[in-house]
């Protein structure tokens, strides 16, 4: 083999696209060994699912296509942006039901801080903090429904995962609470932040529950 051979013989190994030159165990996500080229998939992510989810209603659908891509993506598996708006529109039926009542409840909840802040409220300091836990566990529980979406169980199937994930990762869960309010804090920095916000938000889902040394 020349050398020209065996330098193009390295990058389909490096790639995956070709035959290894070494015996070894294939990547647990073969999808994701680039640093550089995974970031830009979450960038791009994060601004698919802002554009799939202006309407704030949408963004169920659009966080749920969005996970779906990028589990695609690091799996090595076709992750074309048509996919991701393929599933978008498949997830919009009962994912525009599940945006309508979490936006009804986050208005419901900011409401209660505002007038907690303002003083009229009595024990305005607890109803605030409970008011500002309401909003992490609906970021949280929407995060761990989007993620547990699928075309064949729909959102009941997801919604009523949630639980046994909890129970079954507690500590999984937490993370994707920070992450839930990492899209917050960096939007209320900036809002142009955002779009990262949602595409980390999104690979949190993916990657929380694959994290090295968990147990199921």
């Amino acid at each position: 083999m020349d050398r020209r051979e065996l330098r193009a013989a390295r990058r389909a190994d490096a790639s995956g696209s070709g035959p290894t030159l070494e015996e070894r165990d294939p990547a647990r996500f073969p999808g994701a060994k680039g640093a550089f080229a995974l970031f830009g998939e979450v960038l791009l992510t994060g601004l698919l699912i802002t554009a799939a989810g202006l309407l704030v209603v949408t963004l169920p659908a659009a966080l749920a296509a969005g996970i779906r891509h990028l589990r695609r993506y690091v799996e090595a598996e076709q992750s074309h942006v048509r996919t991701f708006w393929h599933d978008w529109r498949a997830a919009l039926p009962g994912g525009t039901a599940v945006g309508l009542a979490g936006v009804v409840l986050a208005l419901v909840l900011t409401l209660d801080i505002r007038l907690a802040g303002s003083g009229a409220l009595p024990g305005g300091p607890v109803v605030a903090l409970v008011g500002w836990a309401g909003l992490i566990v609906g970021a949280t529980a929407l995060l761990l429904a989007a993620g547990a979406w699928t075309p064949e169980h729909g959102w009941r199937g997801a919604l009523r995962s949630i639980p046994a994930t909890v129970v079954r990762d507690p500590l999984g869960t937490v993370y994707l609470a920070a992450a839930g309010a990492l899209v917050a804090v960096v939007t209320w920095m900036l809002a142009p932040l955002l779009l990262a916000g949602l595409g980390c938000a999104a690979f949190a889902v993916v990657a929380v529950p694959a994290r090295r040394g968990r147990r199921d």
